[in-house]
């Protein structure tokens, strides 16, 4: 009886652990140049460092441009729900939403209207990061870019 328990234990951690396990785009992510494709204006190198805590997610960006300006970015946003953003940014409101395990699409609002959108997929091995932007850029750039993150 007691292997039994010991066993049903057993499987319920093994079962239950990837529930538990960190969401795959925690952590610090380094812009890869040569992999990324550029609207008009490419970079020169990037940084983004995410955060969670209870379900409240925190980008923090920084883009360095042809020119060597530096153009950093802070942002918050939750599954399904409208979060607003610091102002002076490309975008004033978020709104995420969650696909599956390693992706999620945004839509970026200013002043109400939709300005852009984001559709961020984390690869299955969890090495890199691909950033499909339409509409407004931190980079200042205009049309459609894909950046390619490696995670540090």
């Amino acid at each position: 009886m007691k292997r039994l328990l010991s066993l049903i234990l057993l499987a319920a951690v093994f079962f239950a652990a990837p529930a538990f396990a960190a969401d795959p785009i925690v952590g610090s992510w380094t812009l890869n140049v040569a992999k990324s494709k550029f609207a008009d204006k490419a970079l020169t190198g990037g940084t983004r460092v995410y955060t969670e805590a209870n379900g409240l997610y925190t980008l923090d960006q920084k883009l360095t441009g042809a020119d060597g300006k530096e153009k950093s970015n802070h942002a918050q946003y939750r599954d399904g729900k409208e979060e607003k953003q610091a102002p002076g940014g490309t975008s004033d409101a978020t709104v995420a939403k969650k696909i599956d395990a390693n992706t999620w699409d945004f839509v970026l609002k200013k002043a109400g209207k939709v300005v852009g959108h984001v559709h961020r997929v984390v690869s299955a091995d969890g090495k890199t990061l691909t950033v499909h932007n339409t509409g407004a850029k931190l980079s200042g750039a205009e049309g459609d870019e894909t950046l390619v993150f490696d995670r540090q």
